[in-house]
C-alpha cells in the first residue's frame, strides 16, 4: 500500500497500530481502521485480523507484542470493557509504546475508569465531526487527511457523534 503525503513530521510513522475498541463500537472501528488504511496508515485489530477458529488470546498477544503504536477507542462501552483495559495496561507497560498511545474519545465518556495516566496522554476528540476526528488523528504522523478517502460510520454511529456534547464526560 502506498503511503500517503506527509505533511509535516510529527511521530514517527507506525510499521502497524494495535486498534483497541470494544465489540459494541465495531461500526466506528471498521469506519476509522479503513479511514487510516486508506491514508496508507497499517492497523490491526480484532474485527478484521482474526479469521474463523484463530486462538483470539493469542492472537491479540502477538499484534500487541508486533505493532509499534497503540490506538485506544473511547466510548461507554470502552471503559467498561475488560478487553480494552487489559489492552491498555499492556501498552502502558510496554516501553515500545512509550510516547506512541494515542486515546481517541469518540463519544463522551468517564475515559479515567480505564486508567487515569490517560489525562497525560494527547487526546484526538472526535466531537461531533467523523472527518475532523480522521484529520486530527492522521495529523499525528503528519498526515494531511483526504476526504474522499473517509469510510464514514454507520448512520446510528453518526447521529451518536452529533449527539456527543450533550451527553456528560
Amino acid at each position: 500500500m502506498r503511503r500517503a503525503h506527509r505533511t509535516r513530521a510529527r511521530g514517527p510513522w507506525p510499521t502497524e497500530i494495535f486498534l483497541s475498541h470494544a465489540s459494541r463500537d465495531r461500526s466506528f472501528a471498521d469506519a476509522f481502521a479503513g479511514t487510516l488504511r486508506k491514508h496508507g496508515v497499517p492497523v490491526w485489530y480484532s474485527s478484521t485480523n482474526i479469521q474463523g477458529a484463530q486462538q483470539w488470546h493469542d492472537e491479540i498477544g502477538a499484534a500487541l507484542s508486533r505493532c509499534d503504536w497503540f490506538v485506544v477507542l473511547l466510548s461507554r462501552s470502552a471503559v467498561r470493557s475488560q478487553w480494552v483495559k487489559r489492552e491498555l495496561l499492556f501498552a502502558l507497560n510496554d516501553r515500545r509504546y512509550e510516547n506512541r498511545i494515542l486515546p481517541v474519545r469518540m463519544l463522551s465518556c468517564n475515559w479515567k475508569l480505564l486508567s487515569w495516566t490517560l489525562d497525560a496522554l494527547q487526546m484526538v476528540d472526535f466531537g461531533r465531526d467523523f472527518d475532523e476526528g480522521c484529520r486530527r488523528t492522521l495529523a499525528t504522523w503528519g498526515i494531511g487527511l483526504d476526504p474522499r478517502q473517509c469510510i464514514r460510520p454507520v448512520a446510528d454511529v453518526q447521529a451518536g457523534l452529533r449527539q456527543n456534547r450533550s451527553a456528560a464526560p
